[in-house]
């Protein structure tokens, strides 16, 4: 006799297990979630390169060390929450709404936290990585509070 675990009849239509029902019901689900979080990723940091006061895109292409942290860690800045806010959430228009509004408020954080280390931006210009890193901390710092915030 053969073991149910080694039979084929899960591939029978007929036949489908319940926990391959549950992945091709919730697979496509998964997909679009992940690809509305995603969306909103690519914008916020595009929205970010814009607002910043140098053009990080151009700096890590000429090979700017510090401006590839920095911009690296504003792209985890923005997927902390925004994982957090998939994770709290239930549809697609819940991802957009509570996604969106971290976003917004990253962005907010984010140049505040320019300004609070006032020089940092301007370091990091100019390639110092110890200044991309202390950058770094504060916005992930906040991203952390903030997806906390919406897992609450």
């Amino acid at each position: 006799m053969i073991p149910d675990f080694l039979t084929l009849d899960f591939l029978v239509p007929d036949v489908l297990r319940p926990e391959v029902q549950a992945f091709a019901a919730g697979f496509p689900v998964t997909l679009l979630h992940a690809g509305a979080t995603l969306l909103m990723l690519f914008i916020g940091a595009f929205v970010y390169s814009i607002l910043t006061p140098y053009k990080e895109i151009q700096q890590i292409r000429d090979g700017n060390s510090a401006a590839a942290v920095a911009y690296g860690g504003v792209i985890i800045g923005l997927a902390v929450p925004l994982a957090a806010s998939m994770a709290a959430s239930t549809s697609v228009r819940e991802i957009l709404i509570w996604g969106g509004a971290t976003v917004l408020l990253q962005l907010f954080v984010f140049r505040l936290v320019d300004f609070l280390l006032a020089g940092l931006p301007q370091r990091i210009d100019e390639g110092e990585v110890s200044a991309a890193v202390l950058l770094v901390a504060g916005k992930l710092a906040v991203a952390l509070i903030l997806a906390a915030a919406v897992a609450g």
